[in-house]
């Protein structure tokens, strides 16, 4: 019976997390136009920071708890469902079109941060000061797309302001913050339940349930038939994870991993070039190579479980 509730507030949190993302970023983005802010400064903070929030609610949650292997499984996990099941299930659909731009600025720093973090993870922790640099350089980033004046691919329609967005970005941020924590706990508890350990039960379900936002935004865009827009989208967001998410918690506590976590870390690795590879194939995303990333992934999930 204990499960049953668990997993019923598991559910509930991942719901609260994905509405909670869509009227953060919503408001945010209403109020900010209302203000007077560009559309440029608006998709490069207000809208980067939105869909990331489930992440950083969950990591930052979990690195307070000291439960570490779930702070760094959601962002790794996450990272891998981005690029394998949305990605690749946008694709799937239709065919996602590239830039030369998306692959060698940011499908590059991708495969750099991720680099980056199998270097910093290879005594199985990250420090503050490695935290520290993997901020800076998310920072260094946003002033290069600030320079250039080149706002990420995001699909967001600012809309009108009505006096009701201010509420609404309060119960949204609330519920980011609420969902993050019981999302937190309910996962836990399952895990123990199952006896399966916590960097499994992060990497997997904490995952899934903190990328429902860019599902959601993937999902919509498809729909619109803006289906090139998807890829700019999830690779911004694997970066944000990456040096954002991970470096802020690893400020406000060193993050530790288990000796075998740090294979899936180089599974991650292995993703993202291969998904760069494949957005550089013919500067698109075919429904074969979706469907490669698709089942990658799926072994992947098979062999996280089956090994821990």
């Amino acid at each position: 019976m204990l499960i049953f509730w668990n997993s019923l507030i598991l559910l509930g949190s991942i719901v609260a997390l994905w509405l909670g993302a869509v009227w953060l970023v919503e408001a945010s983005a209403r109020i900010a136009g209302r203000l007077g802010i560009s559309e440029l400064v608006i998709g490069l903070t207000v809208v980067a920071f939105g869909t990331s929030a489930p992440e950083f609610a969950v990591t930052i949650s979990a690195a307070l708890k000291g439960q570490t292997s779930i702070s760094v499984g959601n962002v790794v996990g996450s990272n891998i469902f981005n690029l394998g099941f949305i990605l690749g299930g946008v694709a799937l659909i239709k065919a996602v079109t590239t830039t030369r731009k998306l692959v060698r600025r940011d499908g590059a720093l991708l495969l750099a941060s991720s680099g980056i973090l199998l270097v910093f993870l290879y005594n199985l922790q990250i420090n503050r000061w490695e935290g520290i640099i993997l901020f800076a350089m998310l920072v260094a980033y946003i002033i290069l797309l600030f320079v250039k004046k080149e706002a990420p691919e995001e699909e967001i329609e600012i809309g009108e302001f009505h006096w009701f967005e201010i509420p609404r970005l309060l119960i949204g941020l609330a519920a980011i913050v609420a969902g993050g924590h019981f999302l937190v706990e309910s996962a836990t508890l399952i895990a123990r339940h199952f006896g399966v350990s916590e960097w499994v039960i992060g990497v997997t379900v904490v995952a899934a349930g903190t990328s429902a936002p860019e599902f959601a935004t993937s999902l919509v865009a498809v729909v619109r038939g803006k289906h090139g827009i998807s890829a700019g989208n999830l690779i911004g967001s694997n970066i944000f994870n990456l040096l954002g998410v991970l470096g802020l918690a690893a400020m406000i506590r060193p993050m530790q991993i288990d000796s075998g976590a740090y294979m899936d870390v180089v599974l991650l690795t292995g993703v993202a070039a291969v998904a760069v590879l494949f957005m550089r194939t013919g500067w698109k995303i075919s429904r074969f190579e979706a469907g490669l990333l698709i089942t990658l992934n799926l072994i992947l999930w098979i062999t996280i479980f089956m090994h821990k």
